[in-house]
């Protein structure tokens, strides 16, 4: 979502709509839900970039250069991203899925990942979210499930469309490892994890601090923020002693 302007932080509310069946002539029940709403602080937390090249790379008129530090910015805003919407303490960056008190709700508990734990976690999800479901994990995992088998031989990973019981998985390396305490697996509904630009991303150019070095610098720096508005769409598998 974008949000240009206005204040550093602003609130985003979340409710439960419910419809309900009432007699004709009898008064509609508007204001059992006119104050059901949970509110969110939405922060506005910078997030920068910089990058420091040769002149002489910088004039090559042979070479398109601002499609290259273009695609150099977002590879380094992207990583950042990453890591900040999954492992965030919201303290000057973002609240990520796994933040214990703030992200996922936790769906399955287990001291080994196997093929019923990983069944139970996609039914811990409401039937609303997983309609939309997606996995999330890391390379380790998804190697570790592409070989998972149950009591039949069956493959749990569905090699000819890479789907875990018909829903698609995303990798991210910022997801942990199955280890103790970590919580290698989320699944669920993730639009339900908002992310907010305040500012569009701006780029300046810094000539002076290196001109001795003949060299450009690139700052860029966007303004945004990520919350998890509905905590039980999204839910972990989390490894325990």
């Amino acid at each position: 979502m974008r949000a240009y302007g206005g204040s550093e932080r602003i609130f985003a509310k979340d409710c439960e709509d419910l419809a309900a069946w009432v007699p004709e002539g009898e008064a509609i029940p508007l204001a059992n839900s006119m104050e059901d709403f949970t509110k969110h602080a939405v922060d506005s937390h910078k997030l920068a970039a910089f990058v420091k090249l040769d002149n002489d790379f910088v004039h090559n008129t042979t070479f398109d250069f601002d499609v290259y530090l273009t695609g150099r910015m977002a590879r380094c805003f992207a990583r950042a991203e990453d890591s900040g919407f999954l492992t965030g303490n919201g303290i000057d960056q973002p609240t990520g899925l796994l933040h214990p008190e703030k992200g996922a709700e936790t769906g399955v508990t287990t001291s080994a990942l196997t093929y019923d734990d990983v069944v139970k976690l996609y039914f811990s999800v409401k039937p609303e979210y997983r309609r939309n479901g997606v996995w999330l994990m890391n390379d380790e995992t998804a190697l570790t499930l592409r070989t998972m088998k149950d009591g039949n031989g069956n493959y749990l990973w569905n090699h000819s469309d890479n789907t875990i019981l018909g829903k698609p998985v995303e990798i991210s390396e910022c997801m942990p490892n199955d280890k103790n305490g970590k919580t290698p697996i989320l699944f669920g509904d993730f639009r339900y994890y908002w992310i907010v630009l305040r500012s569009p991303v701006t780029v300046k150019r810094i000539t002076e601090l290196y001109v001795s070095y003949d060299q450009t610098g690139y700052l860029a720096i966007e303004f945004l923020d990520g919350k998890l508005i509905r905590r039980e769409a999204v839910k972990a598998l989390r490894i325990v002693a």
